[in-house]
């Protein structure tokens, strides 16, 4: 194969890569280790004493607040549970709103005054940690100059051992939050977003005859979409290395038009990576379930069983690190970039989410016939109240310069808000709004033809991958928060919302109740009149349509195609009003989130244009010229010795390397200028200025590429990366 020298030796060590030996024994049980590396039940019952385990488990188990006085006694066992496990140092893992992970690290040893050294860890250590807040985005709650910020344990999330080659690790999550209390993170308002739902949905359970329905909780199971490459590719690739995404590539011969890769055979490096991989997840009691190929090449998926929102949320920062560590083990690089390739599928991070507990079971599961589970159409009808009223913030919970890549396209939602109920429910919800419900849809069955092959059951309707909320069955999919994203923001929203909702259904059948009116009919009223009311957002068909677009604007629902779009829904009255009024965020705390969120989009495209400048213009454009000289000294040549010469190559290449001149030029201008208008005038100007500057040097560029000589092409191609492995 041609290319340019450091094209070939990126190839070359992708073709000399040795794998790592496998790091587990053959003879060990994969069912053995689950869990191994946390601070579980079952090592908490054997080594906390029994009044301290029940007061603890009354916490995890039954929301109960926790005593302060197990502190102690817990943290010691945790302690040596640690060391146990060579363990070293501590840290309060926290998750600030940059959608990354961060952790303060303390060692467990200190001086004894005598020459030697104890091992301490008390419980106030425990329960509360310090680390600097002036560093990390605060959307203005707190100046620069304030650093003071406070990490407290959050008990419902287990403790658990991340282990180093060189030492082993006790991570404690924690919530985390400045001098004056406001929430500088993503857990503290979602554990309040969690607690707001309960409480209501308990007020809606307990007029269904439900006197101690327990803990109710969300629960979550996000599918995370990823690519990877070879990492001497992304090594050779400053804009894969700096932003995640590949600024410059033209499209290759071959994409994804054969769909020859979704579901197909597991290449066996990627299959290594990901068996080792869960192992790791399995460690830290991280229930990976599914692995497979997705739709473009080198395109991947793995989801876990669902769990509790809070840890789900946990776990699914944690499995981001641990991907990313393993990669790179067997020399490759995991690129969770919602786009990290132009012209082929995107990543996303489709969160499936329910509401439950241990007495009452999922309250989203409609039976075999759902038009008579009166509980579950109040519980689903909710959901479809909130999400017409609050669908702008659904959107802007997704909402990020990296997420807009694939929002809108033919593989990822629309962004408009709409929820897919299936043939069987929207049949039901139309029933109602008709006056009552009295048949559901049953399922059928499926003869393939075949008599080897046995008769299938089939679903009472197909599933719409083009919804944004689909109901699948026994759950909500949310499938437009991306892949590089935290799930909190989309499940603190879910959760306020459905809250609302379920305060207002406790509301409106108290109230009917109250007036004298019999119980199924005040439901059936409710259920009439909310499925009237918001049924403009059940919409079952193809959301990736042109008319839908039209049909939904006729609708009333929103198109908000943009994060600067959507953004503005996080500070209307209403929404500062909705997360004000549950207890989830104070209306400083909305501001600032979308001061950070604005702030975070200006930045993000900033560093994007800068780094399409320098490749632009110190890569790319040296190379077009240093092949435009040797054609153009051909040339002469051959009309020097009175031989006809074509010019078309020349030309091929002097047009779009024209282009490419005059748009790094401009380009150059726009990063120099400097907009005013603060957060908003920055990302305004980022979005209108800076993007289309970039999407003129990239067009320029990757015309360039289709015609410079291979040899002198100097970044990896997307043939390369995409294809091998």
């Amino acid at each position: 194969m041609s290319g340019s020298a450091a094209r070939l030796d990126a190839i070359n060590a992708v073709k000399s890569f040795v794998p790592p030996a496998p790091s587990f024994a053959p003879s060990e049980a994969p069912g053995e280790i689950f869990g191994q590396n946390v601070f579980s039940r079952d090592v908490m019952q054997a080594r906390l004493p029994k009044a301290v385990f029940r007061s603890v488990m009354a916490t995890i188990e039954g929301g109960a607040p926790l005593d302060p006085s197990v502190a102690d006694a817990v943290a010691s066992a945790m302690k040596d549970w640690a060391m146990d496990k060579g363990a070293t140092h501590y840290a309060h893992v926290f998750y600030p709103l940059t959608n990354r992970s961060a952790e303060k690290h303390d060692s467990f040893l200190e001086p004894d005054g005598e020459g030697s050294s104890i091992a301490e860890f008390a419980g106030k250590t425990l329960v509360q940690g310090e680390p600097d807040a002036s560093s990390f985005p605060n959307g203005g709650l707190r100046s620069t100059y304030q650093a003071r910020g406070y990490t407290a344990w959050d008990v419902t999330s287990p403790a658990y051992i991340l282990e180093n080659a060189n030492g082993n690790t006790l991570c404690i999550p924690t919530v985390f939050v400045s001098f004056t209390g406001e929430a500088l993170d993503l857990k503290a308002p979602l554990l309040r977003s969690q607690r707001a739902m309960a409480d209501q949905a308990k007020r809606v359970l307990a007029l269904f005859g439900h006197i101690e329905p327990g803990n109710i909780v969300s629960f979550a199971g996000p599918e995370q979409e990823y690519f990877l490459v070879d990492r001497s590719f992304s090594l050779s690739r400053p804009d894969l290395l700096n932003c995640g995404r590949t600024l410059f590539g033209a499209k290759p011969p071959k994409g994804q038009e054969f769909d020859d890769h979704y579901f197909g055979a597991i290449p066996d490096r990627v299959l290594a990576f990901m068996l080792d991989a869960e192992r790791e997840l399995f460690k830290l009691g991280i229930p990976a379930k599914t692995r497979h190929n997705e739709v473009a090449p080198n395109q991947f998926e793995i989801a876990p069983m669902f769990e509790q929102a809070n840890l789900a949320a946990d776990h699914q920062q944690l499995l981001m690190v641990t991907m990313r560590k393993v990669a790179q083990r067997h020399g490759m690089e995991v690129l969770f970039h919602e786009k990290p390739f132009a012209g082929v599928n995107g990543s996303g991070k489709h969160v499936n989410f329910s509401y439950g507990g241990g007495n009452v079971g999922n309250l989203l599961l409609p039976g075999d016939t759902p038009h008579e589970n009166a509980q579950f159409l109040v519980f689903c009808a909710a959901i479809i109240r909130a999400v017409h009223l609050h669908g702008g913030l659904l959107r802007a919970s997704v909402a990020s310069s990296t997420n807009d890549h694939r929002l809108g396209a033919n593989e990822a939602p629309p962004a408009i808000i709409s929820i897919f109920l299936g043939d069987q429910l929207a049949d039901v919800f139309d029933q109602v709004a008709k006056g009552g419900a009295t048949s559901s849809k049953e399922k059928g069955t499926l003869t393939i033809g075949v008599d080897t092959l046995p008769v299938l059951p089939t679903d009472p309707g197909d599933r719409n991958r083009t919804s944004p909320f689909a109901f699948t069955g026994n759950r909500f999919e949310f499938r437009a928060p991306g892949s590089l994203q935290s799930i909190a923001p989309p499940m603190i929203t879910i959760n306020t919302i459905v809250a609302e909702s379920l305060d207002y259904v406790a509301n409106e059948l108290e109230a009917k109740l109250a007036a004298g009116d019999e119980f199924n009919h005040a439901v059936q009223k409710l259920l009439e009149q909310i499925v009237t009311d918001h049924g403009a957002v059940i919409f079952n068909g193809d959301g990736y349509s042109d008319e839908w677009q039209v049909e939904a604007a006729a609708r009333g629902l929103k198109n908000l195609k943009t994060t600067l779009d959507a953004l503005p829904e996080l500070i209307t009255p209403e929404s500062l009003a909705l997360f004000s009024k549950y207890g989830v965020l104070s209306e400083q705390e909305s501001h600032s989130r979308f001061e950070v969120a604005l702030e975070q989009y200006a930045l993000s495209v900033g560093v994007e244009a800068k780094l399409a400048l320098e490749i632009g213009g110190t890569i790319i454009l040296p190379a077009a010229v240093r092949y435009q000289t040797e054609l153009a000294q051909n040339v002469a040549a051959l009309k020097a010795a009175g031989v006809e010469a074509d010019t078309s190559l020349l030309e091929a290449v002097s047009t779009p390397l024209a282009a490419l001149r005059t748009s790094v030029a401009a380009l150059r201008s726009a990063v120099a200028a400097h907009p005013d208008g603060g957060s908003a005038g920055h990302a305004l100007y980022a979005r209108d200025t800076l993007l289309p500057a970039m999407a003129a040097v990239r067009a320029a560029a990757d015309e360039l590429e289709t015609v410079v000589a291979d040899d002198l092409w100097p970044l990896p191609t997307y043939q390369e990366m995409l294809f091998i492995l």
